[in-house]
């Protein structure tokens, strides 16, 4: 007897970080091999919540749902939840099709980076920093030491070029269904059919009823997701995974989340 199709669902959750809590290809690559290589299934379908984060882990996350899509010619559709935003839509669009809830914020596709600087607070309190280095570059942007235009300008280009090639990485995915005529990478961000609109989502829709319509009422749903460490299991918190919680709620607050 034919079997009803299945649907692996993977929950790509969270900021995206090499270290600490975060989403990394560490960490949820062993998860998409599964999802995508267990009993064949009808499609794979990304649930994405995420303001951002590694431009390298996001796409390193994207290459492998892409290489995972080709080689086992399975199709993939991401469906955002609260937000896909900056390496998060780095993420959906790693996807066939992007469905989005009306009020998904989608975007933000640009980079950034922001320190502290504690030159003059250090000199106030008599403190005095000592830095040697070999090679004029090695001690960039110390936040310690007053901002050097030199060091400012490097940063800027550094920017520029992960910049171009998240840009790239767009043009290629979505092609033609980019609004032409705008310019949609300057950082700006789209909520729901506003994003449709412009090319950055297919149509607003849910996981579950558009999964019904594209693989019939029996379509069944099997979850894939990372195992939780024993401390974490048995509620044991750590002062790291604090900080990494705080940090995480500062970028979803960008968005107003």
């Amino acid at each position: 007897m034919k079997s009803s199709p299945t649907v692996s669902v993977v929950r790509l959750s969270g900021v995206i970080a090499a270290s600490g809590r975060g989403l990394n290809d560490a960490g949820i690559g062993p998860v998409l091999e599964k999802a995508f290589r267990r009993r064949k299934p009808a499609a794979v379908a990304l649930v994405i919540n995420s303001p951002g984060g590694s431009p390298v882990q996001s796409s390193l996350i994207g290459a492998r749902i892409r290489r995972l899509s080709e080689e086992k010619k399975v199709p993939v559709y991401a469906f955002v939840e609260d937000v896909a935003a900056s390496g998060g839509y780095w993420l959906a669009v790693a996807a066939d099709e992007i469905w989005v809830d009306p009020s998904s914020v989608v975007g933000s596709i640009g980079v950034i980076s922001s320190q502290f600087g504690f030159s003059e607070l250090i000199g106030r309190h008599g403190i005095e920093r000592r830095v040697y280095t070999a090679g004029k570059s090695k001690s960039m942007l110390d936040p310690f030491q007053a901002e050097k235009p030199a060091d400012v300008k490097r940063l800027k280009e550094m920017l520029s070029d992960i910049h171009d090639t998240f840009k790239a990485h767009i043009r290629e995915r979505r092609g033609e269904k980019l609004q032409s005529g705008r310019d949609l990478f300057t950082g700006e961000i789209w909520v729901g059919e506003k994003a449709v609109e412009v090319g950055l989502a297919d149509g607003i829709g849910h996981m579950v009823p558009r999964m019904k319509e594209i693989f019939g009422e029996k379509v069944k749903f099997q979850n894939f997701g990372r195992r939780k460490g024993l401390l974490s299991r048995f509620g044991v918190k750590i002062v790291s995974e604090a900080l990494d919680g705080i940090e995480e709620r500062a970028q979803y607050a960008r968005f107003g989340l």
